[in-house]
């Protein structure tokens, strides 16, 4: 594609004198998150997204900015989708419920999971779900540390869904990589490798319970975090000090 530059006479200068629908910076990351959930959020150029919205790229650097920039953008759309639980339920039952709606938007758009994980959205767009969450942990009792409790089941969440995006993307080495494993079920001489070589054997021998890994995977990891948390609770102080709701 050309750079910018609609007096060579290829195209009108006016996008209404030529049919197409006015560019806008709501369009052009509505594309983006097109892109993003159809190749993954790291797949897709600037060149691609302008091609997208039938545009140059310097037009979309105009209304939005550098990739960098539609890429937050595109972070931001993808926070806003997740939907909060019911208030009134118990803290540990509203976290289970929104890191279930968690994994499951984030892997609408490959990627998104892994910059959420380093950079998060924008202030902006983490207010509805940070307010919500560690008002749940203040109102458990957390206290001081509802915060930091906040910070470590969505990190935690986001890692395990980064972990199953990349995976994904490179099957046919964890295929070989599970064979091997397979292979020491039967060393007695290495317990913890036989463990391990029974489970991956478990999963090459049926494909329904291997698809079903890493949402179990998942699952398993954030209700581990769970557990350690509650204990945690029953450590902290007496609840004098909750942020009551």
């Amino acid at each position: 594609m050309p750079t910018f530059s609609e007096d060579a006479g290829s195209r009108p200068r006016s996008r209404a004198a030529s049919g197409r629908p006015a560019l806008t910076r709501d369009r052009i990351v509505d594309a983006a998150l097109e892109l993003s959930a159809e190749t993954g959020l790291e797949n897709w150029t600037l060149r691609q997204l302008a091609a997208a919205v039938d545009a140059y790229p310097a037009v979309v650097y105009h209304h939005v900015g550098d990739r960098d920039a539609v890429v937050g953008a595109v972070l931001d759309r993808v926070v806003g989708e997740l939907t909060l639980p019911d208030e009134t339920l118990p803290w540990r039952v509203w976290f289970g419920e929104f890191l279930s709606t968690v994994r499951a938007v984030l892997r609408r758009y490959p990627g998104s999971a892994r910059r959420l994980a380093l950079f998060g959205p924008s202030v902006e767009a983490a207010v509805p779900t940070m307010d919500s969450g560690i008002r749940r942990l203040l109102a458990a009792g957390f206290a001081g540390e509802a915060a930091v409790a906040y910070n470590l089941l969505l990190a935690t969440a986001c890692q395990f869904i980064a972990m199953e995006d990349d995976r994904e993307s490179a099957m046919a080495l964890q295929l070989d990589r599970s064979e091997g494993y397979a292979a020491f079920r039967t060393r007695e001489d290495l317990p913890g490798m036989a463990a391990m070589g029974e489970a991956i054997s478990a999963l090459v021998a049926d494909p329904d319970l291997a698809s079903g890994y890493y949402e179990r995977l998942y699952g398993y990891a954030v209700e581990r975090c769970l557990d350690g948390l509650e204990h945690r609770l029953a450590e902290l102080p007496a609840r004098e000090t909750a942020f009551e709701v």
